[in-house]
């Protein structure tokens, strides 16, 4: 990999914010209906696309980490209880928007006795009885490896089951110093052996210092938990007060990192520098499935 000077944004990271009537309307009801996303909360790129377009992720249990990671614009500190109503406003703004296709994450619960398991399988719940044809993927955080809490999000019966492995394993105590790459991979395998026919999915970040090898190793260790969905991303600086962005890569590395992705046997992959895990999650859900319905 060759490295360019990571003086400033390149060209490729420059782009025009659509905003509109559409963006407008899925920000107020957001606002209105008292919910939080993960799109605004963590400075997402795609964010005013994505608005514009009636998506969004809702972030539940709270706008505050019981972590610190250094790549993360999420606030943190100390969080408040579950809010026993918020399964139901999410449930009603996904049938106001009208989403065939809604994606719930969440701060990391460590204070939680089952890190939020039960907040995420009311969610999925609600939602399933407001929105019987609607689509759901949950973002969760590595419940401390809990495997009973992770068995009760998957008995709600989510169509995704997504967990980031966020970097390569060597960076993790720079990157994520509390949590684990050996405790992420065991939730995407424990999913799998839980829940078999869930796709299950994983996001990393690039640009933090990874090596091309290293990258490598990490496709062989998701592929090995039976993971079907991969998105790959440029990791962004969100503050000076955040992990400094170590290499900005070209487009056509992203394309690279997806032909080897899908080579080593994922059955969907995105990977550009404005891909977040939620990114486009319907079209990733539904080539994972064609792929595995053909094979």
């Amino acid at each position: 990999m060759t490295t360019p000077p990571k003086t400033g944004k390149p060209r490729w990271l420059r782009r025009k914010l659509p905003t509109g009537p559409g963006y407008e309307r899925i920000r107020h009801l957001i606002k209105d209906q008292h919910l939080a996303t993960v799109c605004q909360e963590a400075m997402c790129p795609n964010q005013f696309e994505c608005f514009a377009q009636g998506t969004a992720t809702f972030m539940i249990l709270g706008e505050q980490c019981s972590r610190n990671c250094r790549f993360c614009a999420v606030g943190h500190g100390t969080p408040g209880p579950p809010d026993p109503e918020e399964p139901e406003r999410v449930a009603e703004a996904v049938r106001t928007m009208g989403l065939r296709y809604s994606v719930i994450t969440s701060v990391t619960r460590d204070d939680l006795d089952d890190g939020g398991a039960a907040h995420f399988a009311a969610t999925i719940k609600a939602i399933r009885a407001q929105n019987p044809q609607t689509l759901i993927e949950v973002l969760i955080p590595d419940l401390q490896g809990d495997v009973e809490a992770l068995a009760r999000v998957l008995a709600a019966g989510p169509d995704v089951l997504n967990h980031n492995l966020e970097t390569v394993e060597r960076l993790y105590p720079k990157v994520r110093p509390e949590a684990g790459y050996q405790r992420s991979l065991g939730i995407l395998r424990q999913s799998k052996v839980l829940a078999p026919g869930t796709v299950t999915k994983s996001g990393i970040m690039v640009g933090l210092g990874e090596t091309e090898g290293e990258l490598n190793r990490l496709f062989v260790d998701l592929q090995q938990t039976g993971c079907d969905v991969l998105t790959i991303g440029q990791y962004l600086q969100p503050s000076k007060a955040h992990l400094p962005v170590e290499r900005y890569l070209p487009p056509e590395e992203f394309a690279d990192m997806a032909h080897k992705a899908l080579a080593q046997g994922f059955r969907a992959v995105a990977a550009d520098p404005f891909v977040r895990s939620s990114y486009q999650a319907e079209a990733l859900y539904r080539q994972a499935t064609i792929v595995t319905e053909r094979s």
